[in-house]
């Protein structure tokens, strides 16, 4: 695990506490508070260790050493390395030897920054249980945690570690170490603040609550237990645990251990762990079972395959001269391709899909398994791989759900694909708005009640039928994150057969971390089958239905609504960008599916819509990394992410804490991007507050802020994001931001996020904050009046964001409706006939919308930034519209000439037929009859 971006001694001083727990809020990980209590550790016996040290100081030293020791006995209890044999050795070199006390601490605290277990043995000198005498750092098996759930008496823990150890050999695959624990609480203490716990072995005569003293971790780990469990059977405890470490950690193997009647217990607990035996007589059935889990999520199916293709002869007479390296390897010309990606690359190119590889169009053998693998991590009923990014994942989905007229209620500032997916669906469009956060320039997310709004709008017009699908992007650019459950839940009561597709583009690595993880489309999904299907659930709608009846759109609005048990459907799909948050290579992306009719509603039209988007030739190194991807973060992806939020804390509190950087730079919070009405916990950043706090706020608001998305005001820089961005970082720092708005720029955390990189933006940030500092030292009165005016311009000029007009009659399905889809196919193939068309300039088009004549666009008009359509084909200007693109300073507006201006249609394009309808052009833009 990688710990805290400051192990040095001063961070030792947050853990200084008069009493345990306190200052503990200073930390954003339980590895931050690990490591640093061994950096206090070795700081305070140095110190303790100096000749003519005060007795007064000396006195508190002591103090400040005996409450960090205490802190990590607690830790300990929960890990292998460093663990409780370790502790206890501490506190021996306490009273012998302050100065090696201090090494010993040192030196595990370095190990644990560079991730290199210490292996009990060389703390102790005892033996530690290893599978064999080699150190750890020199072992490279992959090692584990394996955590025991029992309560034990000394005599028995031994003994069941003996054995345990006595079947292990050096062939085997991995290495494993024991952690006992011998109470529930213990049990959701250790899956939750230990990484490295791969398996759980339960016997279920475990205790209900812990005797160790928790409150150093009370805001670090959420409460937990059961009041009830000491009433429960054998059977029902085991049962509560399971769900309880699934809850947390659901890539995790289980096992229920029993001294007797395990065929009865097997029945009992049915699915819940995935085997069981007999204590006294499968130790090594065990042994080989915890291995095998372990290598069930460490296999890699297509990668393995093309590795074992990589390393076959073979004679190429088909496509692709630049197979096992041929046409790169012998030319004088470009050899030095090969040397700069080496020759395995080439090796694996191949257009072969026998030989052990696959199809991907019709997977029937690695590609589909190493699917189904992908499925399982990710919480889905199914999963396709895409090799051409979730640009086409998401016209995918498009195609395969919806038909020409279909109405689809889309994200007005969704990513640029599911907008052309529209125009080639032919569906019609209901644009929804984002809240604004005028500011910094920036959108949020959807509110429910705007949502809902508009689905009542449909069924009262009795249009409800031809609502298809809803797509939104969950969590947003900004880190705006949706309650996915609410979401569905709330439209399913309005429409129960209504498909979500959630863009999750940003959102991949979200599976893997409890709190983020219930925010996620196939999590949700998976809750809401369940939950629908209980009885418990019935009885609740009965009463709902009750409460609800004879209310008026506007009373349904505000009411928490919940779907018919007997009509609703779960169709939700997730289109994730792996290639962004997860190791993929560029490109490789996921769609996951829960969908209670794929099959018999969607499956065919999902293969002919991928066949349509997939090429036959996919970069099968993609679809390997796409695989080698799906181990890591089965195996890893928990204590990966909780380094990435540990990381991302550690910069905001970073920036806040300096004196300088916090002159010019402010990161800004929830508060600042989430309205107030969406956040009924209320803190003004819950993640600054601790995981308990983050936790809990999760839970309840319509809306949360990703602490991964660190989102820096430089207003006061006097410098606009585009500059900033490239002339600052870019140019002069080498550092690489994603998104910009004119005061504003966006750093994220991802899981290769290092502690390096993170120190070397801090340093930028001083560089440039110093620099400025420097410079407005020498600036005259003048001067500086003007970078005053400049920042305050940053600040506080700001055009309101404009959301989306109307579509144009001639585009609308219904014109005289309150709902407002329009076909935006019909207007994008209009413009291909140029006589359709023509040029105007800003000036002129808000001459003709100051007088009342309608004004539509023919094309996609994109600002950067921010980033999305801010006018659709067959969209009217709006004042608010040129009031926004009048005051970008931005130099990329796709869509727009600067020169010739907007391409917008001629008035007597809009005029059309007799029926005031445009003449509908065929796919090449000529005039036709009927739908296109």
């Amino acid at each position: 695990m990688e710990p805290s971006t400051a192990s040095t001694g001063p961070a030792a001083q947050g853990i200084e506490r008069t009493a345990a727990g306190e200052g503990v809020s200073a930390y954003n990980s339980v590895a931050q508070l690990q490591t640093d209590l061994w950096w206090s550790i070795a700081d305070t016996a140095r110190r303790l260790a100096t000749p003519g040290l005060g007795a007064a100081e000396r006195a508190e030293a002591a103090a400040v050493l005996d409450r960090t020791l205490a802190d990590i006995e607690v830790l300990a209890f929960y890990f292998s390395h460093p663990g409780r044999q370790v502790a206890e050795t501490l506190r021996g070199q306490a009273s012998e030897s302050y100065l090696e006390l201090s090494r010993t601490a040192e030196r595990i605290g370095r190990g644990l920054i560079g991730d290199v277990p210490i292996s009990t043995a060389a703390v102790t000198g005892r033996e530690d249980g290893s599978a064999d005498a080699t150190h750890p750092a020199q072992d490279r098996r992959p090692r584990f945690d394996v955590l025991v759930v029992a309560d034990l008496s000394e005599a028995e823990e031994t003994r069941i570690l003996r054995e345990l150890r006595a079947v292990r050999r050096r062939e085997d695959a991995f290495v494993y170490d024991i952690v006992t624990v011998p109470s529930f609480v213990d049990a959701a203490v250790a899956v939750l603040i230990n990484p490295w716990i791969q398996a759980v072995v339960v016997r279920p005569d475990f205790r209900n609550r812990s005797a160790v003293d928790l409150t150093l971790l009370h805001r670090l780990v959420p409460p937990a237990g059961h009041p009830d469990l000491d009433y429960f059977t054998a059977a029902e405890r085991a049962r509560v645990l399971a769900r309880q470490v699934r809850e947390v950690r659901p890539e995790v193997d289980l096992h229920l251990v029993e001294q007797a009647s395990i065929e009865q217990l097997a029945a009992q607990v049915g699915r819940e762990f995935d085997a069981v035996f007999l204590q006294q007589e499968d130790v090594l059935d065990l042994h080989l079972t915890i291995l095998r889990g372990v290598g069930r999520r460490y296999r890699t199916p297509f990668y393995s395959a093309l590795l074992d293709y990589a390393r076959k002869p073979a004679g190429v007479f088909h496509a692709m001269p630049v197979s096992r390296g041929n046409s790169v390897v012998r030319s004088p010309w470009i050899h030095d391709m090969c040397d700069f990606y080496g020759l395995n690359i080439f090796l694996a190119e191949t257009s072969a899909t026998a030989g052990g590889l696959d199809s991907l169009l019709e997977p029937q053998g690695a590609i589909k398994e190493a699917q189904d693998l992908a499925a399982r991590a990710f919480g889905a009923r199914r999963t396709y791989f895409v090799t051409n990014g979730t640009s086409t994942a998401n016209k995918i989905v498009t195609q395969a759900l919806v038909a020409p007229g279909d109405v689809v209620l889309v994200d007005r500032n969704c990513h640029k694909s599911h907008h052309y997916a529209q125009v080639m669906a032919g569906s019609n469009v209901a644009y929804l708005d984002s809240y604004s956060i005028d500011a910094y320039s920036m959108y949020g997310a959807i509110p429910l009640a705007d949502i809902k709004r508009t689905l009542l709008t449909y069924r009262r017009e009795g249009r409800l039928d031809r609502v298809a699908l809803i797509s939104l992007t969950n969590c947003t650019f900004d880190g705006v994150v949706y309650d996915v459950e609410r979401v569905m839940t709330e439209c399913l009561a309005i429409k129960p057969d209504l498909v979500f597709l959630w863009d999750e583009a940003w959102f991949a690595f979200a599976r893997f971390h409890p709190v983020y993880r219930r925010r996620t489309a196939m999590a949700a999904a998976a809750r809401l089958t369940e939950r629908f299907g209980t009885a418990d659930y019935r009885r609740e709608y009965e009463r709902h239905r009750e409460r609800i009846r004879g209310m008026t759109d506007d009373e349904l609005m505000r009411e928490p609504l919940l779907p018919d048990p007997d009509e609703v459907r779960i169709r939700a799909y997730a289109t994730q960008s792996t290639h962004k948050t997860l190791t993929s290579l560029r490109q490789g992306s996921m769609i996951h599916v829960h969908d209670d009719d794929f099959a018999r509603r969607s499956e065919e039209a999902f293969h002919e819509a991928y066949m349509t988007h997939t090429s036959t030739s996919p970069n099968y190194q993609v679809l390997a990394s796409l695989d080698v991807g799906r181990r890591q973060v089965e195996l890893e992806g928990f204590e990966l992410v909780l380094r990435q939020v540990e990381l991302a804390m550690s910069l905001r509190d970073r920036i806040a804490e300096h004196p300088l950087l916090a002159k010019y730079f402010r990161v800004l919070s929830s508060s600042d991007l989430i309205p107030d009405e969406y956040r009924p916990w209320g803190t003004e950043c819950p993640v600054r507050a601790g995981p308990v706090a983050m936790d809990e706020a999760w839970g309840v608001d319509e809306f949360v802020l990703d602490p991964c998305r660190v989102t820096i005001e430089i207003s006061a820089t006097g410098i606009d994001g585009d500059t900033f961005k490239r002339v600052q970082l870019m140019e002069r720092w080498g550092i690489q931001v994603n998104k910009t708005t004119r005061n504003t720029v966006l750093a994220m955390t991802n899981i290769g996020t290092t502690r390096t990189a993170v120190a070397h933006l801090l340093r930028a940030l001083i560089g440039i904050a110093e620099e400025l500092e420097s410079a407005t030292g020498r600036m005259t009165p003048e001067q500086k009046r003007a970078f005053g005016l400049r920042a305050d311009e940053l600040a506080h000029d700001h055009p309101p964001l404009p959301d989306f007009s109307r579509f144009h009659a001639a585009f609308r399905a219904d014109p005289t409706g309150a709902a407002a889809d329009g076909d935006m196919r019909r207007a994008y193939y209009m413009a291909y006939r140029e006589e359709l068309c023509e040029f105007v300039s800003a000036d002129e088009a808000r001459r003709r919308v100051n007088a009342g004549l309608p004004v539509v666009s023919a094309i996609f008009v994109t600002p950067y930034p921010p980033g999305f359509p801010i006018l659709v084909p067959g969209q009217e200007f709006s004042k608010d519209i040129l009031d926004f693109m009048d005051a970008l300073d931005t130099k990329e507006i796709h869509g727009y000439d600067p020169v010739r201006g907007y391409r917008v249609f001629v008035p007597s394009a809009l005029a059309g037929g007799a029926d005031g309808t445009p003449r509908q052009p065929d796919g090449n833009g000529r005039p036709a009859t009927g739908r296109t």
